[in-house]
């Protein structure tokens, strides 16, 4: 697993909370939970946290560049999304990404 995101820190940016990440996992859930995602789990601070990317985002991807969006840039996608929530605080056990959030970080994490 040394492919995906790495371990990571995020500072709120409401208060002097730090999180602390770490990937676990990746799964397609569109049969385990029934949604249209490819499932990341991470340990936050010791708990389980899914973020569901949006799979129509994947399927975008693919017929914008020609090629398929990778594990690797998956989870780096997910990690992105996740920080963006745990420094405002916003603190859920599963994120489910719309398509919109997921191009936009792909578009801002410069994958191409």
């Amino acid at each position: 697993m040394t492919d995906f995101i790495g371990a990571f820190d995020v500072n709120s940016k409401l208060t002097d909370k730090v999180y602390q990440c770490r990937f676990s996992h990746m799964w397609n859930a569109i049969a385990t939970r029934h949604a249209d995602t490819i499932d990341t789990k991470f340990w936050v601070d010791g708990q389980t946290t899914v973020v569901g990317l949006a799979h129509t985002s994947f399927a975008a991807f693919r017929e914008r560049t020609g090629r398929s969006l990778t594990d690797r840039e998956a989870s780096y996608v997910a990690a992105q999304y996740l920080r963006e929530r745990l420094e405002q605080e916003d603190e859920h056990e599963i994120y489910n990404v719309p398509a919109g959030d997921v191009d936009r970080i792909i578009a801002r994490l410069q994958i191409n």
